[in-house]
């Protein structure tokens, strides 16, 4: 498989593309005015405690207040003032915090929607191989290192760094990492914690200010670098020579093995032209999705869940009926999963996958499910079909959506995806004119309405005017408004 990452620059927006055998595979969007706080460390103040919710609401200087449940409450004191430890074993959000109350936190869920950011006092910083954790002092080890041997060897490395101040998290690209690469990251987690903790202390005496960003995360370039090391990234692109530069110099100092395949983009399309990126993010925003065989997928995203519905389409298949819906059902899991990706959707994902009668087919449209999902960083778990022949899954969210991050809701059907036919409105006039001629005295009546409305009322439904002209026994003039949606009307007396 080959990978290379795209990243494009403007004075306005960053964006990086993840390209994976030629196809775009993710999308990471970052906008200079309106940038993603996962991973930043705050020092805020409980502006609320919800016993009956078991949560807090956290003040870190957002436009809404942030969400901390009990079980996002770490069981240390040096996060939380005036606390002690007896307190912190109890899960209750009455004996673990009080309004008004200082508290370190870092956010783990942006703000998406209407929802406020969600919030952990479980600190964690990363590096290249490792996960600084000031809450704990143990070695926890990713679950894609499988050789045992190299576990116990990363084990007794890193154990040496642990001490009652924290311990560490080995990630995936530490495997095969030599001790004094493990000892330069442990030593530069160190010390930005102690500058974390340095400025909590700095803060703490500004009595005016209510909350204060004690660490940031990288902006998204560096930080999906970082993130993509010990993948096999075979070249990475930039459209700009100033972070280009910016770059070099990062992964010169952290990230020494991705130099060599920094490159600068000088190429007369635009960066996203490649590998067709920009017409991807584009369908990328679009419900449907065609696949290949002729089938395709159905996917509506809403606060609840996602919802994901497959259909055979123009694909007839070439034995049996049983044989066209599981070829199709396999395809489609390869879609999902990459749509997934793409669209960065998670929570819970609800998939119909079409109805099969042999369990053997269900059992590898499952198993494919979970190769393709393999590939995913974020992580995901699939739960099988239920009894209604449904699959449940959920993957980890973090960040808004790629629809959230690029659309608003509709002006006209206000979020809901439809608006009321032509025929409806036409029909809801008429009872508005009713209406007001039974409670008010006119001569006659305007109607004021969309374009398409009135091009009905004077035409298709020309007879539906002329009988309420008959049945109010006043004349009624229609008025075209062009700046209204269809939707959109107004009755007015003469």
């Amino acid at each position: 498989m080959t990978a290379e990452l795209l990243i494009n620059v403007t004075p306005s927006e960053s964006r990086v593309a993840l390209i994976e055998n030629g196809i775009l595979q993710e999308i990471h969007i970052e906008r200079h005015t309106k940038k993603g706080i996962v991973g930043n460390i705050y020092k805020g103040k409980v502006s609320r405690v919800l016993p009956g919710m078991q949560a807090a609401f956290v003040d870190i200087g957002l436009d809404k207040a942030a969400f901390l449940h009990a079980s996002d409450i770490a069981i240390h004191s040096e996060l939380i003032d005036e606390v002690s430890p007896s307190q912190l074993e109890i899960k209750d959000i009455g004996a673990l915090v009080r309004e008004g109350q200082s508290i370190i936190v870092q956010v783990v869920k942006d703000p998406i929607g209407t929802k406020g950011a969600r919030l952990t006092t479980d600190i964690t910083l990363p590096s290249r191989y490792l996960v600084f954790m000031p809450s704990v002092s143990y070695v926890g080890i990713s679950q894609k290192i499988e050789d045992e041997q190299e576990r116990t060897r990363l084990r007794t490395l890193v154990q040496s760094f642990c001490d009652d101040n924290g311990g560490f998290i080995l990630r995936t690209a530490a495997e095969g990492v030599s001790e004094n690469e493990l000892a330069q990251d442990a030593a530069f987690l160190r010390r930005l914690w102690q500058k974390v903790q340095g400025r909590q202390k700095s803060d703490g005496r500004k009595k005016s200010i209510k909350a204060n960003v004690l660490y940031e995360d990288l902006p998204v370039a560096r930080r999906v670098l970082r993130d993509f090391v010990g993948t096999e990234i075979e070249r990475i692109r930039i459209d700009s020579n100033l972070t280009y530069k910016e770059l070099h110099s990062f992964t010169k100092e952290y990230v020494p093995e991705l130099v060599g395949k920094l490159e600068y983009y000088k190429g007369d399309l635009p960066i996203f032209e490649l590998y067709d990126v920009e017409n991807e993010l584009q369908r990328g925003l679009e419900r449907r999705v065609n696949l290949k065989s002729g089938g395709y997928i159905i996917i509506d995203q809403t606060e609840a869940m996602t919802t994901i519905d497959i259909n055979t389409g123009a694909f007839v298949g070439h034995r049996n009926l049983e044989e066209t819906i599981f070829n199709t059902n396999i395809e489609a899991t390869l879609a999902i999963a990459r749509q997934l990706r793409l669209r960065n959707l998670g929570g819970m994902i609800l998939i119909d996958f079409i109805d099969m009668t042999e369990p053997d087919h269900q059992k590898r449209v499952i198993n494919s499910l979970e190769q393709a999902m393999a590939k995913d960083r974020a992580k995901s778990s699939i739960y099988g079909f239920t009894k209604l022949g449904l699959v449940e899954m959920t993957r980890k969210r973090t960040r808004e959506s790629l629809e959230h991050q690029l659309c608003g809701e509709c002006p006209a059907c206000k979020g809901s995806g439809s608006i009321k036919t032509v025929e409806t409105i036409c029909f809801e006039i008429t009872r508005e004119v009713v209406r007001v001629n039974k409670a008010y005295r006119a001569d006659m009546f305007v109607i004021y309405a969309s374009p398409t409305i009135t091009d009905a009322l004077l035409g298709e439904e020309s007879h539906l005017l002329a009988e309420l002209e008959a049945f109010v026994e006043k004349q009624i003039k229609v008025q075209t408004e062009p700046l209204y949606h269809q939707d959109k009307f107004d009755v007015v007396m003469m």
